[in-house]
């Protein structure tokens, strides 16, 4: 079982920034790839960003390519996203998912093909 906790969610203005922390408490933590969701009210859950188990695959979300970043560091079991140029219709509880994956490079972009899941922290963007 993993477990996987999501931290630095907060009230921001448009135009400002964040940074979304997710710690996992798996042993292999390299071989899991990892995701980013975010969900907002009265709206499915949506993909943002995912991370392949190496690190050296990414993929975005067109609604937020240029302005969201996401990083893994596996000594640490960190996952990380960086959130700039925040607008408000990023407002959304952001979720962090692990999936256990051979493949070190693949990504994964399916909600669906997630093990793990936080329980989500709050992004509010105030226009």
């Amino acid at each position: 079982q993993v477990q996987v906790v999501e931290s630095g969610g907060g009230l921001v203005q448009a135009g400002g920034s964040l940074r979304l922390s997710c710690a996992a408490s798996a042993r292999t933590f390299s071989n899991y790839a990892m995701g980013w969701f975010r969900q907002a009210p009265g709206r499915e859950r949506e993909f943002v960003a995912a991370i392949s188990a190496s690190g050296a695959s990414t993929y975005y979300a067109h609604s937020v390519k240029g302005r969201f970043t996401i990083s893994r560091d596996s000594a640490k079991n960190t996952l990380a996203l960086q959130l700039n140029s925040l607008k408000p219709e990023d407002t959304a509880v952001y979720y962090c998912a692990a999936d256990w994956n051979l493949s070190q490079s693949r990504v994964v972009l399916r909600a669906s093909d997630y093990d793990y899941w936080g329980q989500g922290t709050q992004v509010t963007v105030s226009s």
